[in-house]
């Protein structure tokens, strides 16, 4: 694809914090406008992690093609510069077949790896310095981070050994913390938001984790387990599955689980929405706005 062609592609994004009702609203805006979703979720990559993870159905999907889930074991690491190719891969398909890409997601990361051209180093592993990290609680891990790199710090999981290693890695390997400037855009995207009152996303937080119990949340992460993953790997891939590794190595009970991961989940949106509301291109809509947010996308694409 030729700088021209990327600029005047139209890609529509649609992030928000977790919870929000992005899935949904991402597939009812494929089936208008005849696209297809690109999934921007960092653990929605790993083959298996499905409840925990809100990973959509087959029977969710309603007939909409999705990219990018189900594309790495997750006994394996997928980067950002990995997601960066096979996204973008997906994405100059879908145009051939002349649909429209739907990128949809809460991993600011990753979205900002995709449609702008921010600045992700491809920092090998270093298996020296990984070894010495790992011997450190994250609260250490952290605060390390905030020396080499407090901008990132703002935004990165403060308990997940697994990233803030990667950030001190990539902070120590460039040197220098890149100076960062307003990313311009590669494609001409329309961001949507989904954005609502704290109580309510709290409350959908809280009942969708009660859901995801039910639907046997526990019982995937046993099966992950006797599959090979390890009770570190789990941990470290965060949220739910740190938690559910806590609690099935009877580190936790199963309240204590509960609760806990509520509090984690809730400061995970926050750290979504400092995220997303650098970008001034987004467009915020409450997730009961659809009709507002269809015609949106309808003018934008007659544009």
């Amino acid at each position: 694809m030729s700088n021209k062609d990327e600029v005047t592609t139209k890609v529509i994004a649609i992030v928000g914090p977790t919870a929000s009702g992005k899935t949904s609203l991402s597939i009812e805006v494929a089936r208008l406008v005849g696209g297809e979703v690109v999934s921007a979720d960092s653990r929605q990559v790993y083959t298996g992690l499905n409840i925990g993870s809100g990973k959509v159905t087959k029977r969710e999907m309603h007939g909409v093609p999705h990219h990018l889930l189900d594309v790495c074991s997750p006994r394996r690491t997928m980067s950002v510069v990995q997601y960066e190719r096979l996204a973008t891969r997906a994405i100059k398909e879908i145009l051939k077949r002349g649909k429209t890409p739907i990128i949809c997601g809460g991993t600011g990361l990753y979205l900002d790896a995709v449609l702008t051209n921010a600045f992700f180093p491809e920092v090998p592993p270093n298996a020296e310095l990984r070894k010495k990290l790992e011997q450190l609680s994250p609260e250490k891990l952290f605060k390390k981070l905030v020396k080499l790199d407090p901008v990132r710090a703002k935004t990165i999981d403060a308990q997940n050994p697994r990233r803030l290693i990667r950030a001190i890695e990539i902070a120590k390997a460039i040197g220098k913390v890149p100076e960062r400037t307003e990313p311009t855009e590669r494609y001409n995207t329309l961001w949507v938001g989904l954005t609502m009152p704290k109580a309510e996303l709290e409350e959908r937080i809280h009942m969708r984790l009660i859901a995801r119990m039910r639907h046997g949340m526990v019982a995937e992460a046993k099966r992950l387990h006797e599959g090979g993953l390890s009770w570190k790997k789990m941990d470290s891939l965060g949220l739910e599955y740190r938690f559910l590794a806590q609690f099935l190595t009877e580190k936790l009970s199963k309240e204590e689980m509960i609760q806990l991961l509520e509090i984690a989940i809730r400061q995970f949106s926050k750290r979504q929405m400092m995220w997303f509301k650098r970008n001034t291109n987004i467009k915020w809509f409450h997730p009961k706005d659809t009709k507002k947010i269809l015609r949106v996308v309808q003018n934008f694409l007659k544009s």
